[in-house]
């Protein structure tokens, strides 16, 4: 009797794009599926950062290489990834947060975290969707997205908002890209310790009240993401799509 066999993890002979790869979550992500075998374009406005990164993925004897881009400037990220070569994957990863209570929200925060959060995810995603069609590639999309795209937070109404927005995203777009064998999923961290996340720890009371409230008991860390990525970017999850993958510590739970 033939036992079925694991779908491999492997991502050998693939080409994936990891935007806001300079750092953090990104940089961790792009570090995995290098790991798992896929040649990894690290892209991101800071070009040192990204040389750096796929220098020392190389140097570890993965494949990668660095693209400047600014995804917020639509029509250059476009033109630029619609002159690479198709994706098998893309991490949408870029994003910020600036925190703030709902009555002292300026338009200026408002608009830095929503251009980055979801418009410019939104055509990243459309224009890397759009190479995958054309080259008859069956893919996979995986949005970062947070623990906050399911629940509540004070002072983060606009960030909530934003990822909120990329969980009906996720799904909208798997429903139109299945026909093409396109995947798209979310990946919704907890608190992560990362640059972005490190000013909030001087908050001793925040701090305190973000570890009762990760049933775990601990921050997360950019490791506790690395297998999700490469989950769901393998054959491992072929039949998973239009869902979140809540990498929270229980956050959600309750």
């Amino acid at each position: 009797m033939a036992l079925p066999r694991t779908p491999s993890l492997r991502l050998d002979g693939r080409r994936a794009l990891v935007t806001g790869a300079g750092r953090g979550i990104g940089l961790a992500a792009a570090a995995a599926l290098a790991q798992a075998g896929a040649h990894v374009v690290l892209a991101a406005r800071t070009a040192a950062e990204i040389e750096a990164a796929a220098a020392q993925i190389r140097h570890e004897g993965g494949s990668a290489e660095p693209l400047a881009l600014d995804v917020t400037d639509t029509a250059s990220a476009r033109a630029i990834l619609s002159a690479e070569p198709a994706f098998h994957i893309l991490v949408n990863n870029a994003g910020t947060n600036r925190p703030a209570p709902f009555l002292e929200v300026t338009e200026h925060d408002y608009d830095a975290i929503t251009t980055l959060n979801q418009r410019a995810a939104f055509f990243t995603a459309q224009v890397v969707a759009r190479r995958m069609v054309q080259a008859g590639l069956r893919g996979s999309i995986i949005h970062v997205s947070s623990q906050m795209g399911h629940v509540g937070g004070a002072r983060r109404t606009v960030y909530c908002m934003s990822k909120h927005g990329i969980e009906g995203l996720t799904k909208a777009m798997a429903i139109d890209l299945a026909p093409h064998g396109i995947r798209v999923n979310s990946i919704g961290p907890t608190f992560i310790n990362t640059p972005l996340t490190r000013p909030f720890w001087n908050d001793t009371e925040f701090h305190a009240d973000v570890l009762r409230r990760i049933k775990l008991g601990r921050l997360g860390t950019v490791e506790d993401l690395m297998g999700a990525v490469v989950f769901l970017a393998s054959d491992a999850a072929a039949l998973v799509t239009g869902t979140a993958l809540v990498v929270d510590g229980g956050w959600t739970a309750e």
